[in-house]
């Protein structure tokens, strides 16, 4: 027993020190960033399908929005709810993209007909759950975007806030959504990049054009991974960012179906992207996360002080690692990221799942509509 008691040490250890080296360090935009006069006109484009209950937070962030022009253009994948009113009622410029071509993918479809009737030079894609988190967000986004030499993409994943004590399930995912970019690791850019956060996707119109924007991607499920891999083929550059301080989003409002659902929505195909190096890790570590409870139930079980003080310390060791880990993402509750085993179990079950209806059955559903994979 002492045998397997050391092999369980080593293997939880081993995890831990797999976690930092995928994680080793997420990217955040300057908040003390001199403030360029960014002189391009922005167009913001929101695709939308049934996001009445969620989009006024953005709405409302985005006229606060000091020191820079813009334009807002919401295309309407046709909604049955209120979105086009409560967006036309701030003023938003509206489209209907009811007609959905043989090809496309709704999301994909509504970003590329936004891009046709946007007159900026510049084009910020926003999910419609996403909220600007102070008045300068706009302006320390694009002043960081210019820093940078405004080419290619600058893609921020917006910092998870929690609302309802069902989204604190959305915990590992949130993780594993920024660990599978492969750019946050302790190798930094030596490893290739997997694509692009979809919520908040800022670039600059000619090189959109180039790369052949969301008309080359037209079949993408994971539109943000796709157009990420467009860009990068094209030769622009692909950079990531956490959002926290600058952007946010509730996830999944509407209750746990839709939770299960929206992360379901071809996870798995997504997880495909992500770098081998990196998947392995993720691998490990998940493993590590799973090995702390059997290993602590059975120490209390054979009563031995030692072993029992070792397996309580690496759960709690781990527990600090995924406290760290997830409020990098969100605002999760530090209760249920007590008891992590339970969030990791959650998570595998769901992505088994995404990986039956991925490569099994080939279809997924999301906002009432049947997606073929």
């Amino acid at each position: 027993m002492n045998f397997l008691f050391f092999c369980c040490v080593g293997l939880i250890s081993v995890a831990v020190i797999s976690g930092f080296l995928m994680f080793w360090k997420i990217f955040l935009p300057r908040r003390n960033i001199e403030k360029q006069s960014v002189k391009n006109r922005l167009s913001i484009i929101i695709p939308a399908r049934d996001e009445a209950k969620r989009i006024i937070p953005l709405l409302d962030s985005l006229l606060s929005q000091k020191g820079i022009d813009f334009e807002t253009i919401l295309v309407d994948d046709g909604s049955t709810d209120e979105t086009v009113s409560i967006a036309a009622s701030y003023g938003v410029k509206v489209i209907q993209n009811n007609h959905l071509e043989n090809g496309w993918i709704g999301k994909t479809a509504a970003c590329w007909v936004g891009v046709k009737h946007a007159s900026g030079d510049w084009l910020l894609f926003l999910d419609a759950d996403t909220q600007l988190k102070t008045p300068e967000s706009l302006t320390q986004l694009t002043s960081t975007y210019q820093e940078l030499g405004a080419r290619g993409i600058l893609s921020l994943q917006p910092y998870h806030t929690i609302k309802r004590p069902y989204e604190n399930l959305s915990a590992i995912f949130n993780i594993i959504v920024m660990v599978g970019m492969s750019v946050f690791t302790v190798w930094g850019k030596k490893l290739k990049g997997a694509g692009s956060f979809g919520p908040c996707i800022l670039c600059n119109k000619v090189d959109y054009m180039k790369s052949g924007g969301h008309q080359g991607i037209r079949k993408a499920v994971m539109d943000d991974l796709a157009l990420g891999e467009a860009f990068r083929k094209a030769g622009y550059p692909v950079r990531c960012y956490g959002g926290k301080g600058l952007i946010n989003f509730q996830m999944y409002p509407e209750g746990l179906r839709s939770l299960w659902e929206g992360w379901t929505k071809s996870f798995a195909t997504a997880s495909q992207e992500t770098h081998p190096l990196v998947t392995f890790l993720i691998s490990f570590w998940i493993s590590g996360a799973f090995l702390t409870t059997p290993f602590l139930i059975t120490a209390s079980i054979l009563g031995s002080p030692v072993w029992i003080t070792i397996a309580t310390m690496l759960y709690i060791i781990f527990f600090v690692q995924v406290f760290i880990f997830a409020r990098r993402t969100g605002k999760f509750s530090t209760i249920v990221i007590a008891l992590y085993p339970l969030l990791f179990l959650f998570f595998t079950i769901l992505f088994i799942w995404s990986i039956y209806l991925t490569n099994v059955r080939r279809t997924v559903s999301w906002r009432g509509r049947k997606i073929k994979l």
